[in-house]
């Protein structure tokens, strides 16, 4: 089944100014609850000045449910890591930490203009963070002499082809993701002359674009 998440490696930053407080919102993709707490650690060190560094996360655990968790961090309880979890909740993506770090500009915004507060800060990474879909794909190798590997990589990739791994030996071995057999089939032949022989190489979860 298709799993929706963040793109690995990337810290979406975002910045709302209310009523004169800032809230700086870090978005960042979390396999593990460790992961996520080391996005709040991250934010704490880089904003030691801030009065409060909020954060909610949704990861996975194999074999178990969701695990969610929120932190108001100082804040009124209630008006920060709640309605920051019901956004990422709401969003359909799981594996994903955020932390909204909040300088007070001197006007209080009552309970309920924190709760919209730090949704809306949630909300505006949300729309700028890169979304993949996590998918599980069969694994395909293929062997090439190394004056053609080159060639055909760049072409096999041209036509849409996810290349996994490349391993140099004797010969090249390019390892493809793909569930379209047939496509993969083809294109090997037509850019090898027939020459190229796929073998299965497993199988693994790979991230697409949404």
């Amino acid at each position: 089944m298709d799993v929706r998440t963040l793109a690995g490696g990337v810290t979406t930053a975002t910045e709302l100014e209310i009523r004169r407080s800032r809230f700086i919102t870090w978005l960042r993709r979390a396999d593990d609850e460790t992961a996520a707490r080391a996005l709040v650690d991250d934010a704490r060190h880089t904003f030691p000045d801030a009065r409060h560094h909020c954060s909610a996360f949704v990861v996975r655990v194999p074999g178990a449910n969701l695990v969610e968790r929120s932190s108001d961090d100082g804040e009124p309880a209630g008006t920060a890591g709640m309605p920051m979890l019901e956004v990422l909740r709401g969003s359909g993506l799981v594996d994903l930490a955020a932390v909204v770090v909040r300088y007070f500009g001197g006007v209080k915004l009552g309970t309920g203009g924190l709760v919209r507060a730090y949704s809306d800060a949630v909300r505006s990474a949300l729309e700028e963070a890169p979304v993949v879909v996590q998918r599980e794909s069969r694994l395909h190798a293929v062997s090439l002499p190394h004056a053609e590997a080159g060639r055909v990589e760049s072409e096999l990739r041209s036509l849409g082809f996810a290349v996994d791994d490349v391993a140099y030996a004797e010969q090249v071995t390019l390892v493809l993701a793909t569930n379209d057999d047939g496509a993969l089939a083809s294109a090997v032949a037509a850019l090898t002359g027939g020459a190229g022989e796929i073998r299965p190489a497993g199988t693994r979860v790979v991230d697409l674009p949404a």
